[in-house]
């Protein structure tokens, strides 16, 4: 798709194949209820929930099940009406075992949202907001799993005067917040307005990648029939364009410092089925309890975009999209998230938990799987990364492990994007090593 080169972006990124053709016209299917749920207690960022039922319990759909451990910690409800079968150990997406609560699906009931309504939104305070996002389970549905409310406290003497919506969707592939768009436009705009009327930002914007015209103009009609202040930015096809960091330069053209964040520069970023999930908290009572997750991939019969319970295996949902084409499964890479930021999956048994934003699905020829040579100092990695870094640089240190010295090469300003370990010819893994030395430098400095 050729797109304008006046069209509002950043400096920097890659421009891996998109793969969205395989999903992006097709709607959102309701996936049937498993017969057996599995619920990690930690499914967010931050300190996991604590169980609030035991064995045997029986559970209705949009049950707390789980309550918050601290600030940076949501609510877990049920999907569904059912039993409680245990709490126990259960893998997850990263491989660590943690623990979870296993439910069994009553088959014979209707599974209707048996919670009450929470107060309107003109009836709270803005820490009763906060508590009732919280409460409510929500969580960044980007990938990252940030607890909403979180984000939404305005810390003491910050402001936000930029609102800014996430609707990029910059990973190859998925294609769910694109169908969120298209088919619950109005949920989207009724949450933003929800979440304006607490922040107050001045200016509010829906950012949009060019490639999904039909989300932008269904998302611009309904503004416009409304009379919302709200402004839909359409944005160059550019990887990691959905960055929080890179969205506000795309969008205001301006940089926040190393070591700041958004709201000090004056702005709230968050993710437009994110904000969606507002809507139906308030207007539903529903929970964060079920989402929109892309199965799609080469190697499966029947890519689609499908809502799925939290807590679905694996296996139910490819059964759910007709099986993997593959006798074979060793031969398939299996992936939950995107190609560039995604987990890859050893077993089907994993579940779908908060931050599952896409299944992928791939044949082996589809896999790169590149030899590993030395770095020949061309630059490439240097002209990809988003934050202007130095990834060569940073690869040799840690190699040498000299975590010191990449941290004074601000390697805690990488976000991780994968742009790159994908555009390297020599096939370093650069991003997986900045991962390990990032880990290893916050602890060393907790420790301090």
């Amino acid at each position: 798709m050729s797109i304008a080169s006046n069209i509002a972006t950043f400096r920097h990124g890659v421009h891996p194949e998109e793969y969205k053709g395989l999903t992006e016209s097709k709607p959102i299917e309701r996936m049937p209820f498993a017969s057996e749920l599995v619920l990690p207690l930690g499914q967010h960022i931050g300190a996991p929930a604590r169980a609030i039922v035991v064995k045997g319990d029986r559970v209705q759909r949009g049950q707390m099940i789980g309550e918050p451990t601290g600030f940076v910690s949501v609510a877990l409800h049920s999907p569904v009406d059912g039993t409680v079968l245990g709490i126990e150990l259960s893998e997850t997406i990263t491989g660590a075992m943690v623990p979870a609560i296993r439910i069994q699906t009553d088959p014979y009931s209707p599974q209707l949202l048996r919670t009450e309504l929470p107060p309107v939104p003109e009836a709270l305070t803005t820490p009763e907001f906060i508590q009732s996002i919280q409460n409510a389970g929500i969580v960044g549905l980007g990938g990252a799993a940030f607890p909403a409310h979180v984000k939404f406290a305005i810390p003491e003497g910050k402001t936000c005067s930029y609102l800014v919506l996430n609707g990029c969707e910059c990973e190859p592939f998925l294609t769910s917040d694109h169908r969120t768009m298209v088919e619950e436009a109005d949920a989207i705009l009724d949450g933003t307005m929800i979440l304006n009327s607490f922040v107050k930002a001045s200016k509010v914007y829906i950012g949009i990648e060019a490639n999904k015209p039909d989300a932008i103009q269904i998302l611009r009609d309904r503004i416009s029939a409304d009379k919302l202040p709200i402004e839909v930015i359409s944005l160059q096809v550019k990887y990691p364009q959905g960055a929080e960091k890179m969205l506000i330069t795309a969008i205001e053209k301006l940089e926040v410092p190393s070591g700041n964040l958004p709201i000090d520069l004056e702005f709230m970023v968050s993710n437009v089925s994110t904000i969606g999930a507002i809507s139906h908290w308030f207007r539903k009572g529903m929970p964060l309890i079920e989402r929109v997750v892309t199965i799609s991939g080469s190697a499966i019969n029947r890519p689609a975009n499908v809502r799925i319970p939290i807590g679905t295996p694996m296996k139910d949902v490819v059964e759910f999209c007709g099986g993997i084409n593959s006798r074979d499964l060793s031969s398939v890479r299996m992936l939950l998230g995107g190609p560039m930021m995604g987990m890859v999956q050893k077993t089907l048994n994993t579940p779908v938990v908060k931050g599952t934003s896409g299944m992928l699905f791939l044949e082996q020829e589809h896999v790169s799987s590149l030899d590993q040579y030395n770095c020949i100092k061309c630059g490439k990695c240097v002209e990809a990364c988003p934050m202007f870094l130095n990834p060569s640089i940073l690869g040799i240190l840690a190699k040498k492990g000299l975590w010191a010295d990449m941290e004074d090469h601000h390697v805690l300003d990488c976000f991780e994007c994968g742009s790159c370990s994908f555009i390297c010819p020599s096939g370093i893994p650069l991003v997986q090593s900045f991962r390990v030395a990032k880990g290893i430098i916050r602890e060393r400095n907790s420790k301090k």
